[in-house]
């Protein structure tokens, strides 16, 4: 990870068509990506924990408050997507959700009761689901398409790293500081995030490049119709690939961890983190690398390797036992989600290319993936209670094979003849 940025600092300002991005606010958006994961990851994984040990929730009450970012997304990812389409303050809106997750955070410290902290979920989930298209819309609108690819990658691979070190540091802060004081820390990385996206110069971002609009004759910006869109058969594929991803991948990990609960119950915990944080530092330099092949090789040989690689992950989970090895196979999860991370953001920028509906893209295809993932926990839990995690692992390899088949026939390639 040093290693690339250290090259990048050699790299000249991109140049776009319209504007010129300076290193400075290249380095602001890192920014924002490295404590918006940072944030992100410290505040879900550890609220279930810390409702059942520090408030001594019921489980039926702890289910309510774990459910409510699913309900979000599906209903307001697509709508949060036209919103940054609509605004030109991308910017500030960024800074705003970053705001309030860190008002979300310090709320589940402070209030109490079920209402108060399920309001934090809502306004948690409602902010977290904004500042992925507002990031890529700021990316864009900063270097344009033909470096957009590389600098998704580059996004990417800092965010994973700030997911890492937030695993760390909330594990550390927990055991020393006690479990509230994770929750301080997650407030003090968004506002991190806040000033990250306020240090990017407004005047430096393209606003009709940030939703992939064309700017017609006299100034005004031609925006596709919603029917345009779903007229695009390579719009409809790539969101059922998406769905089959996430139908395949979703319920891995949490099976796993159950897997490992049933066999070594006081170390399931650590087991888990050690999941996590095998995967998110493969997904480190697998994302810079996937952002560079995926502008000199193309979108779908990248995607493709993403997907080839889940029915493997499924087959060695069914296949091994040992706790340590299980832990060694969940590295291939950080090739998957860390290609998919980059190279589905890439995707949708080619196909929104001209409609100004990039970001409204975004949030559907957001939406395609909380379908997916909701469908694998589902699909995966009732299997695995019928005829065992061996069978459930070997199901979901199987759904990965059709994901892959189906997108290697059906998907064309979308990268530019231009690039």
């Amino acid at each position: 990870m040093f290693r690339a940025l250290e090259q990048a600092e050699q790299l000249p300002p991109y140049q776009t068509g319209k504007t010129v991005a300076p290193i400075s606010n290249l380095r602001a958006l890192e920014c924002l990506n490295f404590f918006k994961a940072d944030a992100q990851s410290t505040f879900g994984p550890y609220l279930a924990i810390y409702l059942l040990s520090v408030r001594h929730w019921r489980f039926d009450q702890i289910g309510l408050a774990m459910a409510i970012p699913g309900i979000v997304t599906i209903v307001a990812q697509t709508p949060a997507g036209a919103l940054v389409d609509g605004i030109r303050r991308k910017r500030e809106l960024a800074a705003l959700a970053a705001g309030v997750i860190a008002a979300a955070c310090l709320q589940v410290v402070y209030a109490h009761g079920v209402t108060a902290v399920v309001l934090a979920q809502v306004l948690f989930s409602s902010a977290a689901i904004v500042l992925p298209p507002a990031i890529a819309a700021l990316t864009m609108g900063l270097v344009g398409p033909h470096a957009f690819a590389q600098q998704m990658g580059r996004n990417e691979m800092i965010s994973h790293a700030g997911a890492v070190a937030g695993a760390i540091g909330a594990g550390a802060i927990g055991y020393w500081l006690g479990q509230r004081s994770i929750f301080h820390l997650a407030a003090m990385m968004s506002l991190g995030a806040a000033g990250a996206a306020m240090a990017i110069r407004g005047a430096d971002i393209d606003h009709s490049l940030a939703r992939e609009s064309v700017v017609e004759p006299g100034g005004k910006e031609h925006i596709a119709a919603l029917k345009d869109l779903v007229a695009d058969r390579r719009i409809m594929v790539f969101g059922a690939s998406v769905i089959l991803f996430h139908l395949a991948n979703a319920a891995m990990l949490p099976l796993v961890s159950e897997m490992l609960s049933r066999r070594q119950p006081g170390l399931a915990a650590l087991y888990a983190s050690a999941c996590v944080l095998m995967a998110q530092a493969v997904m480190v330099p697998v994302a810079w690398i996937a952002g560079r092949r995926a502008a000199s090789w193309g979108r779908k040989p990248v995607f493709v390797v993403a997907f080839a690689a889940l029915p493997i992950r499924a087959v060695l989970f069914a296949l091994l036992s040992k706790p340590c090895l299980l832990v060694s196979a969940q590295a291939i999860d950080g090739i998957s989600a860390g290609i998919f991370g980059v190279v589905a953001v890439v995707t949708m920028a080619d196909l929104a290319r001209g409609t100004g509906r990039f970001n409204l893209l975004q949030g559907a295809i957001a939406t395609c993936v909380a379908i997916g993932g909701s469908l694998s926990n589902l699909t995966a839990g009732f299997i695995v209670q019928r005829a065992g995690f061996r069978a459930g692992f070997v199901s979901l390899g199987a759904i990965a094979l059709v994901g892959l088949v189906f997108f290697c026939l059906a998907m064309p390639e979308t990268r530019p003849a231009d690039e």
